[in-house]
């Protein structure tokens, strides 16, 4: 199904095909959704960069086009206000007519791609020894949330968690098991994940304090990145460890991820130095391997090396994503890498970016994009963490949240007089409480640090998960009312006569669009936006429009609408990471 916009520009742009000199550009696009709705539905506004190439009045310009574009059975009259600005309005036997179209398609109007492209979305990214904290649910939920949607449009996705299973921690931490815990290097789960984490914090102490341990440390990872099979077993016995708790934090929020850390690419690293070398961009500085970088340079002014081989033969950060990178091109076949990782490694990726140009493993048209994000607050202001100062464990945030989901619904239902099983109440909570959370992060645009509130994101009024799937259910209580069953209900005629329908409608219509913005912007905040206004939009028709009194064929009408609403609000929110309730 072809969106209204898309249909409006293609008949504006048949309808002004050859119409001007061949040196006359005309801007893109040409129709664009009305800045306020007072003036129409979209407006063109061509007429006044054209002024500019034409030396024409725009408004004659804008009188011009509105007698080549013919748009009968779609608009009313084009209207032109201002210096030139052309409105559309939409007739509202053609939105019944889209809403028709748009209610037999699964898809809800979102086109599928025409050509088969993968692309990778890199995201979550623990690391292993280390319990998963706040930062790692705004990777995990807005990673999970872009590529939920690449995949609606039918983007072949590869959903990779680059686990932090390599490297200096490694050494630190088996160095220092082996004095106070070597039983934890030989027996599988001989710690609690708490207390590894404890002694993981000990060992960094030692590690900035001791330089015998910081050498010992380094040494060990020597060994480990050789393949020393006693090296070999402890990490794997720590990796499996934290595998597990991190799956079950995967689960609660129903995440799907393929690992694959940063210990995968090892095999490969000393080909990517071979490369660096063959390229003649690799310069020896104290020792250690490196690539100077354009753009970059310290407090003297001087170039800013990246170290890809340090001077103890061990391989840096940068080496692995080099070698991840290429891996993903040439073997996975990626056309499109998207990072989602915290804004503070967004010199990291620049770097590394350039790097990959320059050798050559990054070339058009292959994309890598970073998707970076702030910081998670507390009402304080100030980076969110526990009394004592701790980052707060994941696993805590989400079990707090749900338990105070289920008890605003047990208070809700104590005032209502409601008898609710015991299933009926664990699952509204979890869903609640887990797509609170969830709303909460996403309806943030990624870029700016956000606040985190319980109270305002478990709220049934406003901005929150809980609002949505409120209205949600409302559809839900009006199929049981009335004893519909939207899935076997037949198309039939849409009738739009009421302002609130035909706000609703063009609510409705607009859906394709957003999801081309999300896809294009990577903001899932756009997303969560539009659900909102829809939302809205629907319980103001609720309470203007009454639905099961009506006679048909205006109760049929509107039975659609209710069930296009409640089938996009689900999509939507499936495209978020949440699920959807009947009754709440």
């Amino acid at each position: 199904m072809v969106s209204i916009l898309t249909q409006l520009n293609d008949h504006f742009a048949q309808a002004l095909g050859g119409q001007f000199p061949p040196d006359v550009t005309l801007p893109t696009p040409l129709v664009v959704p009305a800045s306020n709705p007072k003036f129409g539905d979209f407006q063109c506004n061509i007429a006044l960069p054209l002024a500019k190439q034409l030396g024409q009045p725009p408004r004659a310009i804008a009188m011009e086009i509105v007698n080549k574009v013919n748009l009968s059975g779609i608009c009313e009259p084009l209207t032109i206000a201002g210096p030139g600005f052309i409105n559309l309005k939409l007739l509202p036997d053609y939105l019944g007519e889209q809403l028709i179209k748009l209610q037999q398609d699964q898809q809800l109007g979102v086109p599928l791609i025409q050509v088969e492209e993968r692309v990778v979305v890199d995201f979550s990214s623990p690391n292993i020894a280390k319990e998963m904290h706040v930062g790692h649910l705004r990777s995990t939920i807005i990673g999970d949330c872009l590529a939920r949607v690449l995949e609606l449009r039918g983007y072949d996705v590869l959903r990779l968690n680059h686990v932090g299973d390599w490297g200096t921690q490694f050494g630190m931490l088996i160095t220092y098991l082996k004095e106070v815990y070597p039983e934890a290097l030989v027996t599988a789960d001989a710690l609690d994940i708490g207390d590894l984490v404890t002694f993981y914090k000990q060992a960094k102490q030692r590690f900035d304090q001791d330089e015998q341990f910081r050498e010992t440390s380094r040494q060990a990872v020597v060994s480990l990145q050789a393949g020393d099979a006693e090296s070999i077993k402890a990490w794997q016995l720590l990796c499996d460890q934290s595998r597990r708790e991190f799956q079950l934090i995967y689960d609660c929020l129903d995440i799907t991820i393929e690992e694959r850390g940063e210990s995968f690419y090892n095999p490969f690293l000393p080909g990517v130095v071979e490369l660096l070398q063959e390229k003649d961009l690799l310069v020896e500085d104290n020792g250690a391997q490196c690539v100077f970088l354009d753009g970059f340079t310290n407090k003297d002014g001087d170039r800013l090396p990246l170290i890809v081989q340090k001077s103890d033969g061990g391989y840096n950060y940068a080496t692995t994503d080099l070698a991840a990178l290429n891996y993903r091109l040439t073997t996975d076949g990626a056309q499109k890498i998207i990072y989602v990782t915290d804004a503070g490694q967004a010199n990291h990726f620049a770097q590394f970016f350039q790097v990959a140009q320059k050798a050559d493993i990054l070339t058009d048209p292959s994309q890598v994009v970073h998707v970076p994000f702030g910081l998670v607050k507390g009402e304080d202001g100030k980076k969110l963490k526990t009394r004592a100062g701790d980052t707060i464990r994941l696993k805590d945030l989400l079990t707090e949240a749900v338990a105070r989901a289920r008890q605003d619904l047990e208070t809700r239902l104590t005032a209502e007089e409601r008898q609710e099983t015991e299933a009926f109440k664990t699952e509204v909570a979890q869903r609640v409480g887990i797509g609170a959370v969830k709303y909460a992060d996403l309806s943030q645009n990624r870029t700016s640090d956000y606040v985190f509130s319980f109270d305002k994101m478990l709220a049934l009024q406003g901005n929150t998960a809980p609002y949505m799937l409120y209205a949600y259910a409302r559809i839900q209580s009006i199929s049981r009312e009335g004893g519909i069953d939207f899935a076997q209900m037949a198309s039939g005629e849409i009738i739009l006569t009421e302002p609130t329908e035909l706000v609703l409608a063009k609510s409705l219509l607009q859906f394709a669009d957003v999801i081309e913005t999300v896809e294009t912007s990577l903001l899932p905040n756009r997303l969560c936006d539009y659900l909102y206004e829809l939302s809205k939009v629907f319980n103001r028709f609720y309470e203007n429009c009454p639905v099961l009194k009506a006679k048909d064929p205006q109760r049929r009408s509107r039975l659609l609408l209710c069930d296009l609403t409640a089938r996009t609000l689900k999509l939507g929110l499936s495209l978020l990471g949440i699920p959807v309730l009947d009754r709440m």
